[in-house]
């Protein structure tokens, strides 16, 4: 099984088009710009899925080259779609896809509910005739082109924005978790975290790789850098510090952490969250990151 980051930040990538923060600025002088998160997966190295498709796709498959197409003229490895949640930031992507020939889109059905109504993705898709979508269902596995192993894990209920008033599901959230034909090491992915559950433990049985939600270090992140109030629970992500215990709990584990939000002191090497993060035995994820298991 081969994976390809894509892209590790979190929503507006690094640097922010409209932020003139420490962070932002230092990755604009030091040219250590991320894109927004995505990820390429395969069993075969031929048949490619993405997780999430973030409003710099067209960049992020541009730049791999096992996503490159060919050999006939609008032949494509990418065969398919698998979202996490119904973000903006994890969805635009699939507008710029409406020209892929029979493109899977896989996601729970509180997701697909708020991409017909609040962001009315599967009508805007519907008359370019190539898109299909695929339910998943919270521990129900299912197999994709190449043997990929493939099982959705509900995280939380935390909504979109733009789909607040919509009922609350379990599932709004998921992650996955990802599976070689043959048996041996598993990946799971999680960008969006808000807590370390015993289930969300229990996923991790017999994995050998976790990227997950890296999105804030501290607790109180936004309030330090921006004077924001909500805290990094309150907007559904658990930070690293707090994670960094629950991975050491899982010895032999290869943990990275992606969806990296602006604010985050791991973004510079030079800090001591980032060497928090390193003594730890994690890692942080890089766009363009080939993991092969």
């Amino acid at each position: 099984m081969k994976i390809r980051i894509l892209g590790t930040a979190a929503g507006g990538g690094t640097p922010q088009w409209n932020c003139a923060c420490a962070q932002c600025t230092r990755a604009r002088r030091e040219g250590t710009a991320r894109t927004q998160d995505c990820l390429a997966v395969s069993a075969n190295g031929t048949d490619w899925y993405l997780v999430n498709a973030s409003p710099d796709i067209r960049d992020q498959i541009l730049a791999a080259p096992e996503l490159t197409p060919g050999p006939g003229q609008r032949d494509t490895p990418v065969r398919g779609v698998l979202l996490t949640d119904a973000e903006l930031d994890h969805t635009l992507g699939l507008v710029a896809l409406r020209e892929g020939a029979d493109l899977d889109v896989y996601g729970s059905a509180p997701m697909f509910s708020a991409l017909d109504e609040g962001f009315p993705v599967q009508r805007i898709l519907a008359p370019y005739g190539s898109t299909r979508w695929h339910e998943t269902a919270d521990g129900v596995p299912f197999t994709l082109a190449g043997g990929l192993r493939v099982t959705a894990i509900a995280l939380s209920a935390k909504r979109p924005r733009y789909a607040a008033e919509r009922p609350a599901h379990d599932d709004w959230v998921v992650a996955y978790r990802f599976a070689d034909p043959l048996p041996g090491a598993a990946l799971l992915y999680a960008p969006c975290l808000a807590q370390w559950t015993s289930a969300f433990d229990a996923a991790l049985e017999g994995v050998s790789h976790l990227l997950v939600d890296g999105s804030f270090f501290h607790q109180d992140e936004m309030a330090r850098t921006a004077g924001w109030s909500a805290s990094a629970s309150d907007m559904g992500h658990l930070p690293i510090s707090e994670s960094l215990e629950a991975v050491a709990g899982h010895p032999g584990l290869r943990c990275l952490y992606t969806h990296l939000n602006n604010t985050n002191p791991v973004l510079d090497t030079r800090t001591a969250e980032y060497r928090a993060v390193r003594a730890a035995g994690a890692e942080v994820a890089a766009d363009g990151q080939l993991l092969e298991l």
